[in-house]
């Protein structure tokens, strides 16, 4: 009995040696809930989420452009004091460079042969050059050409490009990804920012291009004027509802409205240069942006009863000062404490799911205006109409971020009918940068590339006495480079002259 058992075995193994046994056998032991490649439009989602501002740039950039200030040190130190913030610096890097930039480069890479994602392989271009913009911009030169490579092609370190070679690779991008948009192809209707409309794509990417043209206007005019009108022929974005925004939910919160909400809700503050320039200029967008607790004398004490819309209450933080030597400025300026000073209303323009404007109507209005001054554009609506356009489209998008920060259209004619609020002969460039520096509002890292691209507003240099440097023109590697990248980090510095906070980019002419 146990031999016939036997050569049963013998028998059933040698049937599985054949060719029919292995018949179902993959499907079998394949997990079926298992994904094996990511969806590329999963990764793209994700990247254009996290393309949003994070809570770091109140460190840094907010400060700098000297728009939204805080007394306190410590973690919160950076631009407030004109000192490097080793801890802070690396918000912009974290989130673009190892999130948001690896992210795009592994989409385009899984979708570059394949004629079923040809639009969100190209959209996909354009968001790369958005995040490279934004790193280039803020650290200097960057891991370009071999970033985010690690997986496909084993490049664990990187070597830095020069800002010169990623801006004119992030132009040729931009031009051939926009061009390459098809609305007769598939296209992911699903996707976060446009949901799949082809034209609104081919705009965000033109204006976009419009954007990094302007950024080279002192450092390279020549190409800065082609690629211009390359921008304008393609097609640029015409009204609100084509801006590039991040629509932040209760859940995805806006990273810098958490903090303003969350643990440092008191300790924030509207920057006196800043507020004084839009109480001077009669602007109504200060009763959108600002609220003042009346007479708080501490934190607690900042209550809705306390609060304070009117543009007559506003009172901006001055600059130069630490959470010790604040107390008795605010004593000299008749406040309770420095707790009464305006902060950005964080149940308003800063509530958690306020919006984040990537690209927007009227920043792309006043860079044509701009662009219609220097003659780089010689058709269309002359630049005295393209400023007030811009004007109108940030004030109209204030009702964007809450029903109570909408400016009324009657309030709106009235600052554009007067003289002073238009655009000026023979300051142009500083009215429109002006502009500029209040519809960048809460998009800090452009509006501090902006300032030092074309040195408007005018401010004047944070007073701190203990300050590093007298003027901020770029953040600093954060120290995982140092670390990991070594070697090519240094060559990079060396080329650049220094990781100094006062250190110019390349594009950043004197």
């Amino acid at each position: 009995m146990k031999k016939i058992t036997l050569y049963t075995i013998l028998f059933l193994s040698t049937l599985c040696l054949l060719p029919s046994c292995d018949k179902g056998f993959e499907e079998l032991n394949t997990n079926k809930t298992l994904p094996i490649v990511l969806d590329p439009a999963f990764l793209m989602n994700n990247a254009i989420i996290n393309a949003s501002n994070t809570g770091e740039q109140l460190v840094f950039e907010l400060a700098t452009v000297q728009q939204v200030i805080t007394p306190f040190g410590g973690v919160l130190g950076g631009g407030n004091y004109n000192q490097d913030n080793k801890v802070r610096n690396q918000g912009n890097w974290v989130r673009f460079y190892q999130s948001v930039l690896k992210s795009l480069v592994s989409v385009i890479t899984t979708t570059a042969e394949n004629p079923d994602r040809t639009n969100l392989y190209h959209s996909a271009r354009i968001m790369r050059a958005y995040a490279a913009m934004v790193l280039t911009d803020s650290y200097g030169d960057i891991p370009y050409f071999e970033a985010g490579r690690g997986f496909t092609e084993a490049i664990s370190i990187p070597v830095y490009d020069s800002q010169e070679s990623i801006y004119k690779d992030v132009l040729k991008e931009l031009e051939e990804a926009s061009a390459g948009l098809d609305a007769t192809k598939p296209r992911n209707i699903n996707d976060v920012l446009f949901g799949g409309d082809i034209p609104q794509w081919k705009a965000f990417g033109y204006s976009l291009m419009l954007r990094a043209a302007m950024r080279l206007s002192k450092i390279d005019p020549t190409l800065a004027q082609q690629s211009v009108a390359k921008a304008v022929t393609g097609g640029v974005i015409q009204a609100n509802t084509g801006s590039a925004v991040i629509r932040h939910t209760t859940l995805y919160q806006n990273s810098v409205s958490q903090l303003l909400n969350g643990s440092e809700a008191n300790n924030y503050f509207l920057a006196k240069p800043f507020a004084d320039f839009l109480f001077a200029k009669n602007d109504p967008r200060l009763r959108s942006i600002s609220v003042r607790y009346v007479g708080a004398a501490s934190g607690p004490q900042q209550t809705p009863a306390r609060a304070d819309f009117t543009p007559a209450a506003q009172r901006g933080m001055p600059m130069g000062f630490d959470n010790g030597t604040i107390v008795a400025k605010a004593t000299a300026d008749g406040l309770a404490s420095f707790y009464d000073y305006s902060q950005v209303d964080r149940f308003r323009m800063g509530k958690i799911d306020a919006p984040f404007f990537m690209v927007s109507h009227a920043q792309t209005k006043l860079l044509l205006a701009e662009a219609r001054v220097r003659g780089w554009i010689t058709t269309g609506p002359v630049a005295a109409d393209l400023y007030a356009d811009a004007i109108r489209a940030h004030m109209t998008e204030m009702a964007q971020y809450s029903a109570a920060s909408a400016i009324a259209t009657a309030d709106i004619d009235a600052y554009l009918a007067v003289p002073a609020n238009q655009l000026t002969a023979g300051n142009e460039l500083r009215d429109i940068n002006q502009q500029y520096w209040i519809a960048s509002f809460l998009n800090s890292p452009e509006t501090f590339a902006n300032l030092r691209r074309s040195g408007f507003p005018v401010l004047t240099p944070n007073p701190y006495p203990g300050k590093d440097v007298a003027d901020v023109r770029k953040i600093t590697y954060p120290d995982s480079e140092y670390a990991i990248n070594t070697a090519n980090l240094n060559a990079a510095i060396a080329r650049q002259g220094g990781d100094k906070l006062d250190t110019r980019v390349w594009w950043d002419k004197q």
